[in-house]
């Protein structure tokens, strides 16, 4: 968990603001640790629910380690619901495996279907930890990443529907939170522009109220100095305005280091 970043969002695993959609992106550099951070932030005391869909139980464990949180132990007592879905996709793949597992991907089956499984799969666990009477605060929804969904045949417009069913059911219905990872990488001139990273990220910002933009750093490569991240609190309504702040980021083993901009003696 990342102190610094706690102080710039305002925000503590004790005191949160209920019902946030956070949105994470990345465009040629890697936002992945804020999703430790994000991880390791609500298993402080809230029910978890983590579409893991770009690496293994065993990365983010390995790395959650080391910011002092154990998902094994979270896994266990039921405090994390994990859905590893590379795991779960060569169930899908291989022959003979199709009837097993759960059904929250089968948009590989037939990725015209859209994310509908994916949904039920996120809602009867954020339901189940609320109807269950468990001890753990709001839910919490975390995706890593969204996008990848992509280059798997699903539309744009369906991912942008299971974000919104989502945030529906765990912001607005359970005043829980929810955090999703986009990479941006380069469109391919081929691509259409109605099928793209880009256009999902447009959408998403439209359905959050805070993002976190990560991008490597205007004048190149810096040893001190990892890259910048753009913090915007979104108004929710027209008489609210956006806020933005730029702050320069370094990644250490155990978290970051955040600077405002100019403030770091290696670049300004």
């Amino acid at each position: 968990m990342f102190a610094e970043l706690n102080s710039i969002l305002n925000t503590s695993p004790d005191s949160f603001k209920p019902g946030e959609f956070i949105l994470v992106s990345d465009k040629h550099t890697d936002a992945s640790f804020l999703i430790h951070h994000f991880l390791s932030f609500y298993l402080r005391g809230c029910k978890v629910c983590f579409l893991g869909l770009v690496q293994s139980f065993s990365h983010y464990s390995a790395i959650s380690q080391r910011l002092g949180v154990s998902l094994t132990q979270a896994r266990e007592k039921g405090q994390l619901v994990f859905l590893e879905g590379l795991k779960e996709s060569l169930g899908v793949l291989l022959q003979g495996e199709a009837s097993k597992g759960t059904r929250a991907v089968d948009f590989l089956r037939d990725p015209s279907s859209g994310l509908r499984g994916l949904y039920e799969f996120v809602r009867d666990n954020v339901m189940g930890a609320v109807c269950g009477g468990e001890e753990w605060g709001p839910p919490v929804l975390l995706v890593d990443d969204l996008s990848v969904v992509l280059s798997l045949g699903v539309s744009v417009g369906a991912a942008l529907d299971f974000s919104h069913y989502c945030r529906a059911t765990v912001c607005s219905e359970l005043q829980g939170s929810m955090v999703m990872l986009v990479r941006c990488e380069a469109e391919e001139e081929e691509e259409s522009d109605d099928e793209g990273s880009e256009r999902l990220l447009r959408g998403l910002i439209h359905q959050c109220s805070l993002t976190l933009q990560v991008q490597g750093l205007p004048t190149g490569y810096c040893r001190d100095i990892h890259g910048q991240v753009e913090v915007c609190w979104r108004g929710q309504c027209d008489r609210q305005q956006t806020q933005k702040k730029l702050f320069q980021y370094k990644v250490h083993d155990k978290g970051a280091s955040f600077f405002a901009r100019g403030m770091s003696s290696a670049v300004l």
